[in-house]
């Protein structure tokens, strides 16, 4: 069994679902019609039973990816020895339903071409039916579940799976359709389809313009942008973690999570980030629902299914034991147990995002600031607590430093929006529980033996979150309690990648390795810029930029010595963290000479 690295994979989407499709032309995972949904194809986590459907040229080929200029569709340009072609690959951006589209023209002689359509609806777990409608048309079916597949080329359907094999000449093409929920096969006309086409171009190409940025990393920033759109709910406005699950934090390891899910942390982030850049048309939906949520009096837990209204059961964990796992690594997992946590964070962080609105021209009404006070109130009331922290430990909560210092945050952030906006709140009960986790913090997280931040109260050991100090203005960057941690997280987690903590300091219910994990790179980044080592700050953010290869995708995680990705992918809170990393090191450069831009592998 043959599985590709993850960095050979680009995404394409239409903002409800999205699919992995590799540089050899296969499609090896889509979920319909949602992230959240049942896969359609999982060849990525079983590379035998989980299905996919396969373009590629017969015979030797060469190939590489690139995306459209400023979109999310994508280009597989496949080179042989007796021509060329490119598969083009996109969403349709204003279908009805989800629906996936491939064109295939040869630019350069003649190319055959093998096709090899394996459809595993629900994640596989029982026979999908392929039911022929003609020469070039089936429907794919499992119980109420149906997929409809057109081809403009005939496809013989034996044994449960379709496939073709066709010779392209120079100037041919050919086209491949698939859509979600609707028995009638669509049509693979290329002349009509070439409107969805340039219409998928023309939308995207509108969204890469919503922004403002004039910093000296525009294509890095503009491709991470064009990711986080890709991993947007549109329907909600919720933001998805990841588009996979399970892929592993360690070849061969057991810390393999479902990401597909809105996790209050990562939205909240990405918010602040969409409004620092002038872009608040896809975040008004997410605020406006969180703060309807809270007005119903809901527990505000931190993730949840990207259609907000499915309920905690969407979320139930479940391990699916007939999937061997991306190389082996098992469980492949869908849900997510982290749902149940108390996680004290994310009252800091979503009060952060609504003050980043704030700051940057967005009205707080009514409903805003209820939620605000709500959140406030959460923090306050609930501060004293142990929780699962930040990193979602499934061993028994802690007193983390980084969750106290969030909701000193939420506090801090509260006071200063009722101030500015002239709300009426208890002030001096809001400045006295600030004033007293700060005081906490400073004597119960501070390690006089090791002169360190730690993790935890009691603890030893280190957390590369505790970069998250200065970054949320909890101390200066160059205080030299800081400095002192900074040093320390660089000597014993990683001097430019960083691990999260060492596992055998800090058990967290899993006594696995893991690799480096880039969010906590970037962020030392922005801190070394902060504490005035610009040129220390550059070097760590061009080392991760440069992962990225030519589609400026980032997973997770990497194994920094093999220089692979690891863990879900494309990951948002990468994406936020390099595009945070830029504007931050585009502010510490400001006064210096021009620098070339990142150099990619």
């Amino acid at each position: 069994m043959t599985y590709r690295p993850i960095e050979h994979y680009g995404a394409v989407g239409d903002m409800r679902t999205a699919a992995l499709v590799s540089r050899e032309g296969s499609v090896d995972w889509l979920c319909l019609p949602r992230f959240d949904s049942p896969s359609v194809f999982a060849a990525l986590l079983d590379d035998d039973r989980g299905g996919r459907f396969r373009l590629r040229p017969l015979g030797p080929f060469r190939s590489r990816q690139s995306y459209l200029e400023d979109s999310n569709v994508l280009v597989t340009a496949f080179h042989t020895t007796g021509g060329e072609a490119t598969l083009t690959d996109f969403m349709t951006v204003d279908a009805p339903v989800p629906e996936l589209v491939r064109l295939l023209h040869c630019r350069r002689g003649s190319v055959e071409v093998a096709l090899e359509l394996t459809p595993r609806l629900d994640y596989a777990r029982g026979p999908t039916v392929l039911h022929p409608l003609g020469a070039g048309a089936l429907v794919a079916g499992q119980g109420e579940q149906v997929l409809a597949v057109a081809s403009s080329v005939p496809l013989s359907v034996p044994d449960g799976r379709a496939g073709a094999r066709f010779l392209l000449r120079e100037g041919e093409r050919a086209a491949f359709v698939l859509r979600w929920g609707e028995p009638a096969p669509p049509p693979t006309d290329p002349d009509a389809l070439a409107p969805r086409l340039e219409r998928a171009v023309r939308f995207w190409q509108e969204v890469s313009r919503e922004w403002r940025y004039a910093g000296r990393w525009p294509q890095l920033v503009k491709r991470s942008l064009l990711a986080l759109h890709l991993l947007l709910y549109a329907p909600s406005g919720a933001m998805c973690a990841a588009l996979t699950t399970s892929l592993p934090e360690h070849i061969g390891g057991g810390r393999n999570w479902d990401y597909r899910y809105c996790w209050l942390r990562d939205s909240a982030f990405a918010l602040d980030l969409f409004h620092r850049l002038g872009h608040r048309e896809h975040t008004l939906p997410f605020l406006h629902w969180l703060a309807a949520a809270q007005g119903e009096g809901a527990p505000l837990r931190p993730l949840y299914p990207i259609a907000y209204r499915d309920g905690a059961d969407a979320l139930r964990e479940e391990v699916l034991e007939h999937l061997e796992g991306y190389r082996r690594s098992r469980p492949v997992r869908i849900g997510n147990a982290a749902s149940d946590q108390f996680q004290l964070d994310i009252y800091g962080e979503l009060v952060l995002a609504i003050y980043s609105y704030h700051r940057h021209g967005g009205q707080v009404d009514d409903a805003l600031w209820r939620l605000v006070e709500a959140l406030v109130e959460g923090a306050l009331s609930r501060w004293q607590e142990p929780d699962s922290g930040i990193w979602e430990v499934r061993s028994r909560p802690r007193h983390f430093v980084v969750s106290k210092v969030m909701a000193w945050a939420a506090l801090d952030r509260g006071i200063r929006l009722a101030k500015a906006l002239r709300r009426p709140a208890d002030l001096q009960r809001w400045r006295k529980a600030r004033d007293a986790i700060r005081r906490e913090v400073l004597e119960r997280g501070w390690d006089g033996r090791r002169g360190t931040f730690v993790q935890s109260y009691g603890g030893r050991a280190l957390d590369a979150a505790l970069l998250l100090l200065p970054l949320v203005g909890f101390l200066p960057a160059r205080d030299p309690r800081v400095v002192a941690t900074v040093e320390a997280i660089r000597r014993e987690l990683g001097e430019v990648f960083l691990r999260r903590y060492l596992p055998e300091e800090a058990p967290d219910g899993l006594d696995e390795e893991e690799g480096a994990f880039l969010l906590c790179s970037l962020w030392l980044a922005q801190v070394l810029a902060l504490m005035g080592r610009p040129r220390e700050a550059l070097g760590v953010f061009r080392r991760v930029a440069a992962l990225g290869g030519p589609l400026g995708l980032y997973a997770e995680m990497v194994d920094p010595r093999r220089r692979r990705f690891l863990g879900n992918y494309p990951q948002a809170y990468t994406h936020i963290a390099l595009v945070d990393t830029a504007l931050a090191l585009d502010r510490a450069l400001a006064t210096r000479p021009r620098l070339p831009a990142v150099a990619r592998r």
